[in-house]
Formats: structure tokens, C-alpha cells, sequence
């Protein structure tokens, strides 16, 4: 899933392109992150490079880097499909992506790989202006504030069908905040959601996650049967 804005994506990937895969016309592999890809701060994190079993070695790489992840690429492709990362701070964070050799020939890259570091600013708070538990077609409005004048913030759905939305945001109160729309809601927004923010200069570099906030849409067995509570956090 993608998290930054798309120029900033392409303008990665425009200068990652180097010879060795611009060549290759094998399918690409996939590229994944154990546990997961938002990784809180010096948390172990593992990159694996999916491909076919034929594949007799691997490439992963951080889109724009010209130096090779570890020694070991220097002299000859991986031989395993894994890459450890032991702790992930800054300089660790980044689109990753990956190729495979067969044959004498790179595969294509990947598309690339988000990896988030996590825990680096104070938590920002997120909120509902028209309540947590909302009727379906209902506009639902979440609101993500933050004291640190960040450029930009994140929200993403812990639960259900993923959602990340990335957008800038506005002055308020002293701090930043921006405005999240879920319009129309539906069943398939019921879940656990948590927004964080980030400057636009490092946008791979996330605060601590907010508290998490639970939207209910009626009708949904995690929703309550009457609507006594509807509206009840509204700002």
C-alpha cells in the first residue's frame, strides 16, 4: 500500500533505474516486509523477495541508492531471498524494492516497498466530529491534530479492508491538523483507525501512532442495535 505523495514515489523510482534490471524481461518477484512494513523505532524487521524457484539469486535495494545493501551483493547476487534488518532507524527507512537472476538475466523490479519507522515524534490525537458509531452513506469526518507543526499526516485503518490516506494539512491551535473524509460510509469502514504525521521532507519517518479511535457503522454486527450513543464525540 502506498503512503507518500505520487511525485515523490516516481521521483524515487525515476532515479533508481540502473542497467543491470532495466534489462531484464523476466517477470518481477514481490516484495514483502515481516511483521510488516510501519515498523516502530529499532524494531527488527525482515525484507523477502518473492520470486519463482527457478530464481538463482537476489537483489534487494533501497529505490535511489547506488551502493548495494550489504557486502555480500559486491561479489555476487544473494543467494537467500531475505534481508534482515536488526533495528530500523532513519537511514533504514525508505521504497525498497528487489530483482531476481535466472538464467544470466535480472528480472524486472518489483514495485516498491514502503518501510516506516515509526515513534519519532510525540503522538498526534485523532478524533471523530460527528461521532464513532455512524449510519451507512453517512460523510464521516475524522480530524488529526497534532502540537508539532508537521507537513503532513497519515491515517490508516488497523483492521478490515486497509486504508492509508496521506494528505497535508493546516495551522490550528498553535499545531497542525488536518480533516480525513470517509464519504459515503459503509460497512466495509467499521474498524480500528490511527493517524500519524510526519514531515514532508523525510516522509518515511512517522510520529508515535495516535490513540486508536473505533467507527461503528450501523448494521454491522460490531455496531450496537439502537443509535442511543450516535453522535456522542461529536466536536
Amino acid at each position: 500500500m502506498s503512503m507518500v505523495p505520487p511525485s515523490l514515489l516516481c521521483l524515487g523510482l525515476c532515479l533508481s533505474q540502473s542497467t543491470w534490471a532495466q534489462k531484464g524481461n523476466l517477470p518481477p518477484p514481490h516484495i514483502i516486509a515481516l511483521p510488516g512494513s510501519t515498523v516502530p523505532a529499532k524494531s527488527p524487521v525482515t525484507l523477502l523477495c518473492q520470486g519463482p524457484k527457478q530464481a538463482e539469486g537476489y537483489r534487494i535495494s533501497r529505490v535511489g541508492s547506488p551502493e548495494p545493501m550489504d557486502k555480500e551483493e559486491e561479489i555476487a547476487p544473494r543467494k537467500t531471498n531475505a534481508l534482515s534488518i536488526a533495528e530500523v532507524t532513519t537511514d533504514k527507512t525508505g521504497l525498497y524494492h528487489c530483482s531476481y537472476q535466472r538464467g544470466g538475466r535480472w528480472s524486472q523490479f518489483s514495485d516498491p516497498l514502503q518501510l516506516v519507522m515509526t515513534g519519532a515524534y510525540d503522538k498526534p490525537s485523532l478524533s471523530s466530529m460527528v461521532g464513532t458509531v455512524v449510519a451507512p452513506g453517512e460523510t464521516v469526518k475524522l480530524q488529526c491534530f497534532s502540537k508539532i507543526n508537521h507537513d503532513v499526516f497519515i491515517l490508516t485503518k488497523e483492521d478490515g479492508d486497509p486504508v492509508t490516506q496521506n494528505q497535508s494539512c493546516t495551522p490550528q491551535d498553535g499545531g497542525r491538523q488536518t480533516i480525513f473524509l470517509l464519504n459515503p460510509v459503509s460497512s466495509t469502514q467499521a474498524g480500528t483507525y490511527r493517524c500519524y504525521s510526519a514531515f514532508l521532507d523525510n516522509p518515511y519517518v512517522w510520529s508515535q501512532p495516535s490513540d486508536p479511535l473505533q467507527l461503528q457503522v450501523e448494521g454491522t454486527t460490531d455496531s450496537p442495535s439502537t443509535t442511543q450513543h450516535r453522535h456522542s464525540t461529536g466536536m
